[in-house]
């Protein structure tokens, strides 16, 4: 299955919504109109996600999630109308996801060279001799 499909069952099934007064200047809108958008999205219960794919959401995810019931909670308060807050967090949301659905590319781990690794050391102990250079002489007695 694509990915904005899947996020499309996601967001009608498993995503919930709340709204509530912004925070922060905006006078009469801000203390009347509950602009806030805040996505709710319980990753555990998730029946679209593999394991693989919510450990993923959540180590991407970060502080977004609450580890005890493994919830993320999305939020924005940016725009003066709800719905667009609203959007803007099922933007992120979406992004979200499908970073956590791509697969990472395994690292080919590959050998350095001999002569690689000489040059370096060479290198290594010709700034140590510059270096050295650089310090005051001792007086010992």
């Amino acid at each position: 299955m694509n990915i904005p499909a899947l996020t499309d069952r996601i967001l009608a099934r498993e995503v919930h919504f709340h709204f509530s007064r912004s925070g922060g200047h905006g006078g009469q809108n801000v203390n009347k109109v509950a602009t806030k958008a805040e996505l709710y999205f319980n990753i555990h219960d998730s029946q679209f996600l593999t394991d693989d794919q919510k450990k993923r959401l959540i180590k991407i995810a970060g502080n977004k999630v609450h580890h005890e019931e493994k919830i993320l909670i999305m939020t924005c308060q940016e725009e003066r109308l709800q719905i667009a807050n609203k959007e803007k967090v099922i933007h992120h949301f979406r992004q979200l996801l499908a970073e956590a659905m791509t697969e990472p590319k395994q690292r080919i781990s590959t050998k350095i060279p001999k002569s690689e690794r000489e040059a370096r050391i060479t290198e290594k102990k010709f700034s140590s001799k510059n270096k050295q250079l650089r310090q005051k002489p001792t007086l010992e007695y």
